[in-house]
């Protein structure tokens, strides 16, 4: 029996850890609350996004929130920040570069179960990795279809659905998701401009 079994056996034990955990929630709550103006669940408070992020083994100064989904082969680059909500399906593989922004309820998948679903469990699932590179954007609620690949410095708008490769440089928006302008970078100042088409220019 564990040391929290024998406790939990004893009513007073049981009290004295429920106040204690609501004791440490209280305090880390506050304190959340004056430092960055905050207000989190619980799991938030009491674990590290960024320890999480090592046990995955993702790369140095990556985070990853508590209440996120991590299944299979993922693969996460440095200084990435994946928000909270967020679903990556690792079955068929998929990998993040550095420096990305992955918002809060992007779902990333590299499978599905469409024609097994259809034919009675006679088909198998399929598979395809998906592979997002260095310093992109993927705005929230934004889904992300087997076998997509995006480039470098590409910025996809909140709540579309990616079912196609987006280029690099390039800003996509929409469900399905289509290319809707450019991102440029100055080589010098590092500094970005994006520059969105006309609706209706080609």
């Amino acid at each position: 029996m564990t040391t929290l079994q024998r406790e939990m056996h004893s009513p007073r034990r049981a009290l004295a850890t429920v106040l204690g955990i609501a004791s440490l929630y209280y305090a880390r709550r506050r304190r959340m609350s004056k430092k960055w103006n905050r207000d989190l669940p619980f799991e938030e408070l009491v674990f590290d996004r960024w320890k999480r992020a090592q046990y995955l083994n993702f790369g140095e100064g990556t985070s990853i929130y508590h209440n996120s989904y991590v299944y299979g082969n993922v693969k996460v680059g440095k200084n990435t920040w994946i928000g909270p909500f967020t679903l990556l399906d690792g079955g068929g593989g998929l990998e993040i570069g550095d420096f990305c922004s992955i918002s809060a309820g992007v779902q990333i998948y590299t499978h599905d179960s469409v024609k097994w679903a259809l034919s009675g469990g006679k088909m198998p699932y399929e598979r395809a990795p998906v592979k997002i590179h260095d310093c992109c954007h993927i705005g929230a609620g934004t889904i992300i279809a087997k076998g997509v690949e995006i480039g470098p410095h590409s910025v996809v708008g909140a709540g579309s659905f990616v079912r196609k490769t987006v280029p690099p440089y390039a800003v996509a928006s929409g469900v399905p998701a289509i290319v809707i302008g450019t991102v440029s970078v100055d080589p010098n100042t590092k500094e970005w401009t994006m520059h969105i088409k006309e609706e209706g220019a080609p």
